[in-house]
């Protein structure tokens, strides 16, 4: 493998990685420190009120619209510091589906708009249902399976809150004592997928499952060239491909939405053991990090396939 390829497919994205899982601990610590989580949960107030969910729930869930990493790394700092519930940091990082969809939807739409045009519109909307449709039942579960929040005590109205260079420091040195140690288990895991990659296991994979799952039988064949590409590759390809069969009226838009669609759930678990699961093993206890991506891309993969079915007949 070339030193250009290890540059940049290696070595640049690990550093990303770790400089937005240092700006998450330093948030984190921020938010704890200056005592931001009330007014930040006031955001999210309707969904943390109705799920039972923590001012720290409901401040990861504000957080989620302006960084991921930060809203799962304030989860891991109040489930360590044992201020929340197992219970409550599944749910918690459930309900900020629909932040996440906020976060990305910017680039996802302005990259499709170019290659299908409208069918852009389409595939947006039926992903946003499908987030919505998450975070409402995420909240009804909160409220059947959390118990009622107690009564908060009233703050005290005199000092007790450190100044933000004392609240800087503190951060900095909880930096220093975590970073290393996420540093040893997030690198090897990426390491490793980013060769599997490499090697073309995961196109292997995404190859073998488009011959054998016979449920693809309702796209077309054109179809199927627009999935492999998305869960082999990237979305990017699979847009470029879509794009030349709507200019070429091979398909419409209905059926190219259905296999982006078909294609984003059979390509989220391999995005999930190649992005998330080394940050996610970073920050979170090993099995908590690997429930929440095992429930979490199980969830989505499901809402998606719901809103898809619901839109497959009502097209038809």
């Amino acid at each position: 493998m070339a030193p250009g390829e290890l540059l940049t497919g290696l070595a640049l994205p690990l550093v990303r990685i770790f400089f937005f899982i240092s700006l998450g601990l330093i948030l984190a610590s921020l938010i704890e420190e200056l005592g931001w989580s009330r007014m930040m949960s006031r955001l999210a107030l309707p969904f943390v009120r109705f799920g039972r969910f923590s001012e720290t729930s409901g401040a990861s869930f504000a957080l989620a619209f302006i960084s991921g990493v930060s809203a799962n790394t304030t989860l891991a700092e109040a489930y360590r510091d044992g201020k929340i519930g197992r219970r409550e940091v599944l749910l918690a990082n459930l309900l900020n589906s629909l932040p996440r969809f906020f976060l990305h939807l910017p680039t996802v739409f302005f990259l499709m708009a170019p290659f299908i045009k409208g069918a852009a519109l389409l595939y947006v909307g039926l992903t946003f249902c499908a987030a919505l449709l998450r975070t409402l039942l995420i909240a009804a579960t909160g409220r059947w399976l959390l118990p009622a929040p107690a009564a908060r005590p009233v703050a005290p109205t005199g000092g007790g809150k450190p100044s933000l260079r004392e609240a800087l420091l503190k951060a900095w040195k909880r930096l220093r004592r975590r970073l290393l140690r996420i540093m040893l288990i997030t690198a090897p895991i990426y390491a490793l997928f980013f060769m599997a990659a490499a090697w073309g296991y995961f196109a292997l994979f995404s190859a073998w499952v488009e011959e054998n799952f016979s449920l693809l039988a309702f796209l077309p064949p054109e179809g199927i060239g627009i999935i492999v590409l998305v869960a082999a590759t990237e979305l990017t390809a699979g847009l470029a491909a879509a794009g030349a069969l709507l200019d070429g009226h091979t398909m419409a838009n209905r059926e190219v939405v259905l296999a982006l669609l078909t294609g984003t759930v059979l390509a989220a678990p391999i995005q999930a053991l190649r992005h998330q699961l080394p940050y996610y093993a970073g920050i979170f206890p090993p099995r908590l990090a690997a429930e929440l991506i095992v429930v979490s891309q199980l969830f989505r993969a499901g809402s998606v396939i719901l809103v898809g079915t619901v839109y497959f007949f009502l097209s038809a």
